[in-house]
């Protein structure tokens, strides 16, 4: 067992590091590349970039290698249990495994992996609410064209591909009354809104497609017919064109349903991020399947529906195969990490660097 990795990850979790909240975690992370060497710096928004040059690989491209410092909450006050070869937290908590199991990893495979080209690090922070970290990121200070992102919970899979992204956020505007003596002069917009979320197209619609509404606010007292409404509502695909139609469909339900009863309605549709994947055969994918077969690990492709940080890198032109970290029943009290998948994910790592030096 690599002590040293596990002790690490342990030391790591109990930083503080909930989104927004980072900067501790990543001036940690700040002096840790430095010790192996590499010059580290923060851009602008707070996104660590250091830089690691070539181990017995002189001459060759760059490769990326990225993670992220933020966890998501309950994320203060960690504290890790190492049980039976299991680290969990004590209960009332996250873990932090995602994505510091990740940068534990990475850390540990950069310090004895006996060969590797040039590595771009980059930690991003605000992951977890938005790509944040990802979207500010200053990419004048990286070179590298290939990169691989440690922020995917099984080692089994190889995420190649993210949706289009698309929020909707929803104003309802109706009238208000009494709703004892004169319900018949307001229009209540709290109807006005669930007349239009109750046919909307809701859940998983299809393999590559999903929406949801997620957050509903109106009124103000119980006796009166409230005047406003709120609703925020969003939708995925990994097709873009699907997504937008949908996102489409989605705004012109809303405003007939909230008008049907005199209300109305103001909305703002973005999207966010737009769909974007890489071939099963590029060669970051390659590199990775054949890694993880050192590790004794068939590993096959996959989507997801939902985001990592790949879906800007690839965007920005830098090919990103997300690569398993081990973690699981992430983003819950229940998350836990078998310190045997961290070795595998090491020897993958290892691996990675090697073959990316040849």
């Amino acid at each position: 067992m690599s002590e040293r990795m596990i002790n690490q990850f342990m030391e790591m979790v109990q930083i503080e590091s909930e989104s927004g909240n980072e900067a501790q975690m990543i001036d940690y992370l700040q002096k840790e590349f430095t010790k192996l060497g590499a010059q580290a710096q923060k851009d602008a928004y707070g996104n660590l970039i250091a830089k690691l040059p070539a181990k017995g690989a002189a001459g060759k491209a760059p490769i990326m290698l990225a993670g992220h410092a933020d966890t998501v909450k309950p994320g203060k006050g960690i504290k890790p249990v190492l049980k039976d070869g299991v680290i969990r937290s004590q209960g009332d908590t996250i873990l932090g495994a995602d994505d510091k199991a990740g940068i534990a990893e990475m850390l540990e495979a950069l310090r004895i992996a006996p060969l590797r080209p040039p590595v771009e690090i980059v930690i991003t922070r605000q992951e977890e609410v938005g790509l944040l970290g990802a979207k500010n990121l200053d990419f004048n200070l990286l070179s590298a064209k290939n990169g691989f992102l440690l922020d995917n919970d099984t080692l089994e899979t190889i995420v190649i591909g993210g949706p289009s992204y698309f929020t909707i956020d929803v104003e309802v505007k109706g009238h208000s009354a009494h709703a004892g003596m004169e319900p018949e002069k307001g229009i209540n917009a709290i109807l006005a809104a669930a007349k239009a979320i109750v046919i909307m197209p809701l859940g998983r619609l299809d393999h590559e497609t999903t929406a949801n509404v997620g957050v509903i606010q109106g009124g103000m007292v119980r006796n009166g017919v409230p005047e406003s409404a709120s609703f925020l509502a969003e939708c995925r695909s990994l097709n873009h064109e699907k997504g937008q139609k949908l996102a489409d469909e989605i705004v012109k339900l809303i405003r007939e349903q909230v008008e049907s009863v005199g209300a109305k309605a103001e909305i703002k549709m973005e999207n966010l991020f737009r769909a974007v994947s890489i071939p099963e055969n590029a060669a970051t994918v390659r590199i990775a399947k054949k890694a993880l077969q050192k590790a004794g690990i068939s590993a096959r492709t996959t989507f997801i529906t939902g985001f990592t940080d790949a879906s800007v890198y690839n965007n920005r032109g830098i090919e990103t195969a997300v690569v398993g970290i081990g973690a699981r029943l992430e983003h819950s009290l229940e998350e836990h990490i078998y310190v045997e998948d961290m070795e595998k994910a090491l020897v993958m790592l290892v691996e990675i660097l090697r073959l990316t030096a040849e």
